[in-house]
């Protein structure tokens, strides 16, 4: 057997392996969401009713869902002028300088922060001084979750920004140099729309990543299990009720907490899947 039919067989193997454990993660969340949409049927997506107590149990996802997609998108609008910023300030102003390198450091370091430490700087710098402006009453809420989630994302979104702009060929930008063009016009019209698709992907990872945070979000944005209201109410995600009530749930509960995750996974599926479709319209 010749060394191109054994790296095939190594590559399909490892493909296969990765494809088994993806199906294995489906059917073991269908399995264990199953007991909690057999009694509430698909209800439970739209109630927004959370009732542990023991002779009338009732949950409903609805609050969780509402938590996890409005501190998402609100920490994408967050994130975005200030990662867009430093994109173009490392891929077009400043490439391949000292500064330039110094700063792209700096970014993939808070890329790798673990998500704790994003949460303990909002619990005891972040929310003090929300407090100290009035923003919020008690210091917790979507919005300083929000903040925490726009600061963690800002590194993905500019790292992958940064290294689309990059590619960019140099003879279109030349050749718009040549004609006259300022360096804005360049960039407006010429480095923007050659890496729009590549930028917006990557902002759909940095959305991804936002959806599923978990830590840093339940130590700021309450836990309280209703639909947020506004910007300055308390609130919970789905990752952030599951990490708080799992340990303690059985039962019926502890299957709706797991088909939470099954819709935290849909979810994220079609975000990407969406994603993806628009990308190719934009190519």
């Amino acid at each position: 057997m010749n060394s191109d039919k054994i790296t095939k067989i190594v590559l399909f193997s490892v493909s296969f392996i990765i494809l088994i454990i993806a199906g294995g993660m489906v059917f073991s969340l269908v399995g264990g969401a199953i007991p909690s949409f057999k009694t509430f049927g698909l209800g439970f997506i739209t109630s927004s009713q959370w009732d542990p107590t023991d002779g009338r149990e009732n949950y409903g996802a609805l609050p969780f869902i509402a938590g996890t997609l409005i501190t998402s998108f609100a920490a994408l609008i967050i994130s975005f002028p200030l990662s867009f910023a430093t994109s173009l300030f490392l891929g077009e102003y400043y490439r391949n300088t000292r500064v330039a390198k110094i700063l792209g450091t700096m970014v993939d370091l808070l890329a790798g922060i673990p998500s704790i430490v994003y949460g303990l700087w909002g619990f005891y710098i972040l929310r003090p001084f929300l407090i100290g402006l009035g923003f919020e009453n008690q210091g917790f809420g979507v919005f300083t979750a929000s903040i925490v989630l726009a600061i963690m994302i800002i590194p993905y979104a500019t790292s992958l920004s940064n290294e689309i702009i990059s590619m960019v060929p140099n003879d279109l930008k030349e050749a718009a140099y040549s004609l006259g063009s300022t360096r804005y016009e360049v960039i407006r019209y010429v480095t923007v729309p050659a890496a729009r698709s590549g930028i917006f992907a990557g902002y759909i990872l940095a959305f991804g990543r936002a959806l599923g945070e978990t830590m840093a979000v339940t130590m700021l944005i309450g836990n309280a299990n209703r639909i947020p209201d506004s910007l300055f109410s308390t609130g919970n995600t789905m990752a952030s009720v599951i990490a708080n009530q799992f340990g303690e749930a059985d039962g019926l509960k502890l299957s709706s907490l797991i088909a939470i995750g099954l819709l935290l996974f849909v979810i994220t599926g079609i975000v990407n899947g969406i994603g993806k479709m628009i990308i190719k319209k934009m190519n």
